[in-house]
């Protein structure tokens, strides 16, 4: 396969991922972590880390945007819940078998 094709597939994939996780703003972030070890905190992370190796500024706030399709505070405020004791506590768990 050639690199521009795999390219655009990723590009894809990614774009497609981001359309699902809007389409199911009901998994909260702590439930993607406790699965997944990551959420969409991690995914803005990780655009703006690549983008900044490819010379391009893209802050962590910009990046939050891209990824919630708003800006993170208004998809907070409509959508996070706070995390129950018991998500919480699968967290936890979940963390020290990390280690």
């Amino acid at each position: 396969m050639e690199q521009n094709t795999q390219q655009q597939i990723e590009a894809a994939t990614f774009r497609r991922l981001l359309s699902h996780l809007d389409n199911n703003k009901d998994v909260q972030n702590i439930d993607l972590m406790i699965l997944a070890n990551f959420c969409r905190n991690c995914l803005a992370k990780w655009y703006s880390a690549e983008a900044e190796k490819l010379g391009e500024s893209v802050d962590y706030e910009q990046a939050r945007e891209i990824i919630y399709g708003m800006p993170y505070s208004e998809w907070k405020e409509k959508h996070q819940l706070p995390a129950t004791a018991e998500q919480m506590a699968a967290f936890e768990a979940k963390q020290a078998n990390k280690k």
